[in-house]
Parts: C-alpha cells; structure tokens; sequence
C-alpha cells in the first residue's frame, strides 16, 4: 500500500536508528502535519511477559492528568436506586436484560460497560460480544461495583482501561495532537509510571522492550525504554535547548 506524501515527510524525518526521549518523541510527532481530524496519540509497549501464564499477564486502571480528548459512552447494566444511580452520573444508556437483548442485536455505541454484581447473570450471556471488545465488566478494573456513580464518573472522565494482549503488548491512547506538549508529556509520565507499578513479580529479565509513540495516522517514533524517570523535567530542558538552537 502507498503512502501519501504527507506520511512519506514524517518517515523521513524520523532516525529510524535513533531511541528519542519521550519529550523529543512528543516534539516530533506535534511537528508532523496537521489532518483534518485532531488525530490521538497513541503509546504502544512490548514487554518481556509470558502472558501464557496468569501472574504474568497485566491488566489494570488508570487516570490521565490531561485525560485522553475523548469522552466516553458509557452502558450500564443496573436497576431500581442504582439505575437512577447511573443516569444521574451521566451514563448513556441504562438497562437490564432489555439492554442485553439490545446489545444481542447489534447494538454498540458506547466505549464502557458497567454493571452492578446482581446483573452479572445477564451480563455473563453477553460474553462472546463485549469479551473481543475488551468491554466485559470486571471487577478487577472496577467496572463491576455497586458504586455507580463513581464508576460512570470515571468513565466520562476518560478512566483507562489496559491489558497485555497475546503478544504482551500494551496500547494506550494518551491524548489529542491539539493538546500542548506538556499535557501529552505528562500523560505518558503517568502511563509509564502504571506499567512499571504494575509489573509482575513474576516477570523475569527486561521488563519493557520497546515503546512507541504514533498518531492515528503518523508512523511510529521508537522511545527510549529506559527513560521511565525525569521525563516531565526533560520536557523543560529540550525545550531550553531548542530555544537556544533558534536563537
């Protein structure tokens, strides 16, 4: 497949050779031109997981500081206080087992699924459909609660979900190009300092491998795996130099 003449510029400017700090990755990737779209910016991990093995698999939650540019729409299976719970939070549809026939016939406009721990029946039907999607409630990234209201807060706030897929990869979207440099450094700080919280006790040798940042529609710019420390701080002195480098 051909590229169009706008992506061949940013291949070219990108030291395929080269492991760019986060903050010069971040540079790089504003510098690109713009699309007719505000186009998010994504963060891809390899890590050194077995995820053949259970302890070695990650998955979790987080919050951005900048969030991700994008509000979520939010489902929630839940009935009686909790159902009112939900839509006074701001949830976008809210339903039992007639939300399940929905979703059964085709219905999915929304990013997030939530239930209360009395609808997993109904819920637990619908696995084969939101399991693929990676939107099957679980209590482990608190997406099944009876606190509601909090979850669908966090949700519409832009509340992260990430897994390691079969390839022990991890991708995470970190914000919109239109956010200012400081915003997506600061992002990736966050996401950075979760991958590294959450790894495994189990995991054996290099943990992360590889890191990239792209855009929806950029090639990739290979980030240095080691900088996990100072990123934000860095941020602030590549921007002293590059302002002395054009003085």
């Amino acid at each position: 497949m051909r590229h169009g003449k706008n992506y061949r510029a940013a291949r070219a400017a990108i030291d395929r050779e080269r492991l760019y700090s986060p903050a010069e990755a971040i540079r790089l990737l504003k510098s690109f031109p713009e699309k007719k779209f505000d186009e998010t910016v994504e963060v891809h991990f390899n890590l050194g997981l077995n995820v053949r093995h259970a302890e070695q698999q990650l998955r979790g939650t987080l919050m951005l500081p900048h969030g991700t540019g994008r509000e979520s729409r939010v489902a929630v299976f839940a009935e009686g206080d909790k159902a009112r719970e939900a839509q006074e939070a701001g949830a976008d549809v809210v339903g039992t087992a007639d939300l399940a026939k929905q979703i059964e016939e085709g219905f999915d406009d929304f990013d997030v699924a939530i239930a209360t721990p009395d609808q997993m029946s109904v819920v637990g039907k619908l696995g084969r459909i939101l399991g693929p999607r990676g939107l099957m409630p679980n209590p482990k990234t608190g997406t099944v609660t009876f606190d509601i209201g909090k979850a669908v807060s966090d949700a519409k706030a832009g509340k992260l979900e990430y897994r390691t897929d079969r390839g022990a990869n991890v991708h995470l979207a970190i914000g919109k190009k239109s956010f200012d440099e400081r915003q997506l450094v600061e992002n990736y700080a966050a996401v950075i300092d979760e991958i590294v919280r959450a790894k495994p006790a189990a995991s054996k040798g290099r943990y992360i491998r590889q890191v990239t940042l792209a855009t929806t529609m950029s090639p990739g710019v290979h980030v240095d795996p080691a900088r996990i420390r100072g990123i934000v701080e860095e941020l602030e002195s590549t921007a002293q130099e590059a302002a002395t480098v054009g003085a």
